[in-house]
């Protein structure tokens, strides 16, 4: 890992600490954990994970940039699939983890031009420096609209309207989990000569063993060859929490990932672990613990199937493409005039980003889970792929 940027002291020693807390609980845990805890800790431990500490993580000076960091016409384009919800429940926003905040402001404001603005845009931020951080741009961006803003805690135990979350599910802890001669392991982290090191053993009950023998078709693996990917416990929970919270509205979630056919296609064996530092990415989650994102991508058939045995409806998949241009990216690019190259330009470059299939257009899909409503979502109009799931 000698290529990439290299911390200065202060983060070196944040590192460290992270660093002995897991090796804390490995001790603690007979010598071995679970890959999921590992994530749990190097992202979540309070003070010390990655989104719990005071580190940079979004935009040019982190470590990546999500969608609504690149552009406000992502916000403005969600914008009207909220409204759309907001005005057949007449309820309000729930976002999951707001990030730097951006999200939420360019959404409000759109949402205010539209005059459809809710009572309430709840934040579910379970990091204070985020919190901080969202707090802080709505204040100085949009004052006026401050007011309308509550920061939770916990999760509401009812809520009616829009759900949203981008880039939420993927950085949810995932098992690892390995088929191999007709065997299933779980892939977890020990220590050997001094240094966290990869450690498998025997899956032989439980949840993830039932659903790692249905996968197709790494369950069916044969000979020494060997098949690792992710399931994402956390993740099904997290979606039948929220089913069983909404009372009427919408679930949008907007992450990178697959169906199961595709996330689990005989020539994807190395799993989709992906690490982001200092807006590169590698495959080596023991790299500077606490300075990192540790990502896996979604298995949105997965997210389906949790979403339908809480309650929830199905009500449409696309990719980001897709489902921007039926929001109306297109026109809200045409509301700056080709004729002001300095204001119009850059706009068709976030634009090129957002919606090419070699960027995030395809990449990056958009899943509504809904309950108590009868219209189609604005979002899957067209190009609808429900039935890959």
């Amino acid at each position: 890992m000698s290529a990439l940027p290299q911390p200065d002291s202060s983060a070196l020693a944040h590192s460290r600490a992270v660093s002995a807390a897991i090796a804390q609980e490995v001790t603690a845990s007979d010598g071995w954990i679970s890959f999921a805890r590992f994530m749990e800790i190097a992202l979540y431990a309070p003070g010390l994970g990655y989104y719990s500490a005071g580190l940079d993580k979004f935009g040019a000076g982190g470590d990546f940039v999500t969608a609504p960091e690149m552009s406000a016409l992502f916000g403005q384009a969600v914008a009207a699939q909220a409204a759309q919800v907001l005005r057949l429940t007449g309820g309000d926003v729930l976002e999951i983890g707001a990030g730097s905040g951006k999200l939420a402001l360019d959404l409000m404001l759109e949402l205010e031009r539209l005059d459809a603005l809710p009572q309430h845009y709840r934040i579910l931020e379970l990091s204070a420096d985020l919190r901080q951080r969202q707090q802080a741009r709505i204040e100085r961006n949009a004052p006026h609209l401050l007011p309308r803003f509550a920061w939770l805690d916990t999760m509401p135990q009812r809520f009616s309207g829009l759900v949203l979350g981008n880039e939420v599910l993927d950085a949810m802890p995932a098992h690892l989990v390995t088929w191999r001669a007709g065997q299933v392991f779980e892939r977890g982290v020990s220590i050997a000569d001094g240094r966290f090191a990869w450690s498998e053993r025997p899956l032989t009950e439980g949840e993830l063993l039932r659903q790692a023998q249905a996968l197709p078709p790494a369950g069916f693996v044969s000979g020494e060859s060997a098949y690792t990917s992710e399931i994402n416990l956390a993740a099904q929970g997290f979606v039948r929490s929220l089913g069983q919270m909404l009372e009427q509205g919408m679930i949008l979630m907007l992450d990178y990932g697959f169906g199961a056919s595709e996330y689990y296609h005989p020539q994807r064996g190395g799993g989709t672990l992906m690490c982001h530092y200092r807006h590169q990415t590698h495959d080596d989650p023991f790299f500077l613990p606490g300075l990192q994102d540790l990502t896996a991508h979604v298995d949105f058939s997965a997210m389906a199937q949790a979403a339908t045995e809480s309650g929830l409806t199905l009500s449409g998949y696309a990719s980001q493409a897709n489902f921007l241009i039926n929001c109306g990216l297109t026109e809200l690019l045409a509301r700056t005039s080709p004729e002001d190259p300095a204001a119009y330009l850059p706009l068709v470059a976030q634009v090129q980003k957002l919606m090419s299939p070699a960027e995030m257009g395809e990449f990056f899909k958009a899943i509504a889970l809904s309950k108590g409503m009868q219209e189609i979502p604005l979002g899957f109009r067209r190009g609808d792929r429900s039935h890959t799931l």
